[in-house]
């Protein structure tokens, strides 16, 4: 039964996070994107302690995963912050 209310949680969630993505205005993006790389690094930090206390292969394989997504998802969003803001910068000082 565990199982059923995790995966209710993860689809609740997912459902909640779609709504409200969808009705933030384009202007709210770049800082939307930027608050969001903390949460990303939160869920890194909550992968690895779910990697840490695995005890089966599929477990492991499942946390290992979830470090690598979450890290590709927190890099790629600051990259992202990083080319957005670059946009904001003057271009009187370059050469």
């Amino acid at each position: 039964m565990d199982g059923f209310i995790a995966l209710y949680i993860v689809m609740l969630a997912a459902f909640t996070g779609h709504e409200i993505i969808s009705r933030v205005p384009v202007i709210l993006h770049t800082p939307l994107m930027s608050g969001s790389n903390f949460v990303h690094g939160i869920v890194v930090v909550g992968a690895m302690v779910a990697l840490a206390h695995a005890d089966t292969s599929t477990e492991r394989v499942i946390g290992f995963l979830g470090v690598l997504l979450g890290a590709g998802n927190a890099v790629g969003g600051y990259v992202v912050t990083e080319r957005m803001l670059e946009m904001f910068k003057s271009s009187r000082g370059k050469s």
